[in-house]
């Protein structure tokens, strides 16, 4: 399938035509209601005591099943759902729109339609300051080099209900963005693109774009979503069986691989204890390589995110945690290098410690004094930065303060 890379780089979106070829349209609507009708059962019977009795299927605005981690409702009627996300009108686009020979797909989901009717979402990027790097750092690292992730929703019944404001993914709100958001957060913004796809069309696009769900009705919405990105993580492969065999091996390689990246995480944390900046930088460049001062910058303020992470999980009383302090250190999220309590479980209370005071003036350098909030973003106020990255803040100055800590 013929792309334009440049296309994407500058709106930050690309809408390509029967993504899905039109002879394997009905098997992948098939095999996903199968997987529908499972979840569904899942959801009922883990439904809260005062949930209605369909669970999450009766009470979510956008029921969205995790089909990469449904591993026990998965058999040989559901292996399309998996297989094809390694199709090369996917797989292979992915890899040339984020510029990897071999990219591995992340997540793989499916969000459907509500019950009744639910009305539209509101205007986002999807990431929130305390967990992610501010803004800035996400575009430059985008100019620097290309993005790191690419999103994708693929309907399998036509499907309007995705907005993008193009050109957003690098750069700021603008003031008129930030007044119409905040004025009323669920209706279109000056700029913004209406995506319409027929069955089968897809539209991928990079993180960070503003983007909008303008409509949660009761219209069958059967739309896979997911991504791609260098850095993966596979928690459930008990539908590995039930796929080809070269798709089996793909999947395969692509756990190893992570696997091997999680190691190369550990060591470019290890290499921050020992306070040795080549070791960090040969490190890290294998995570991600071609990156650029920009893209070290972000990573380094990524993994002050996942140091701080680290420190709660093995330092601190687990009661004494907030539940997103919580959620942090458990959370998975390789895009951002972070592989929760496993990644946790390879250093020592002592070396958590020692790994948090060394990432801790990173982490001081994106908060402010004052909670702050910008419409637009997930969560609620918090005192990291939305945007900016202080022009005082490299990784140099950072690396030169390790002479200063004497543990």
């Amino acid at each position: 399938m013929k792309v334009n890379r440049d296309q994407f780089m500058e709106q930050g979106y690309i809408i390509l035509r029967e993504v899905i070829p039109p002879d394997q349209l009905e098997e992948l609507r098939r095999s996903h209601e199968l997987l529908v009708e499972r979840q569904r059962a899942v959801w009922a019977r883990e439904r809260g005591r005062d949930a209605p009795p369909g669970g999450v299927w009766e009470s979510g605005a956008q029921p969205r099943l995790s089909v990469g981690t449904m591993g026990a409702e998965h058999d040989e009627q559901t292996a399309s759902a998996i297989e094809f996300w390694l199709h090369e009108n996917m797989q292979g686009v992915s890899s040339e729109l984020l510029g990897e020979e071999d990219a591995p797909v992340t997540e793989m989901m499916l969000m459907c339609n509500p019950v009744r009717d639910r009305g539209p979402a509101a205007w986002h990027r999807d990431f929130y300051p305390p967990l992610n790097a501010p803004l800035q750092a996400y575009a430059d690292d985008i100019l620097e080099t290309g993005p790191r992730y690419v999103q994708w929703n693929l309907p399998l019944y036509d499907d309007n209900v995705l907005y993008v404001v193009p050109g957003s993914h690098i750069r700021p709100n603008t003031d008129e963005e930030n007044e119409s958001i905040g004025r009323n957060p669920r209706a279109p913004v000056p700029g913004c693109v209406q995506t319409h796809l027929a069955a089968g069309d897809g539209v991928a696009y990079i993180l960070p774009l503003l983007h909008w769900g303008s409509n949660y009705s009761t219209k069958m919405r059967r739309t896979m979503h997911g991504g791609f990105a260098r850095l993966t993580h596979y928690s459930d492969l008990r539908w590995l069986p039930y796929l080809s065999a070269s798709a089996q091996e793909t999947f395969a390689r692509w756990h190893r691989r992570s696997e091997e990246y999680m190691e190369d995480a550990v060591t470019v944390l290890k290499a921050v204890i020992d306070k040795d900046g080549a070791a960090y930088h040969t490190a890290l460049d294998k995570l991600h390589p071609r990156r650029g001062v920009k893209g070290v910058l972000k990573s380094t303020v990524c993994l002050s995110k996942i140091a701080r992470h680290i420190y709660n999980q093995r330092c601190r009383d687990a009661a004494s945690l907030t539940d997103a302090e919580r959620r942090g250190a458990s959370q998975i999220h390789p895009m951002t290098m972070q592989w929760g309590e496993p990644l946790g479980a390879c250093f020592s209370p002592q070396e958590a410690d020692l790994l948090w005071q060394r990432f801790k003036p990173v982490d001081d350098a994106m908060r402010c004094e004052e909670e702050q909030f910008l419409p637009g973003f997930q969560g609620g106020p918090t005192h990291y930065r939305f945007e900016d990255v202080p022009d005082d803040l490299t990784v140099e100055g950072w690396m030169a303060g390790w002479a200063s800590n004497t543990n």
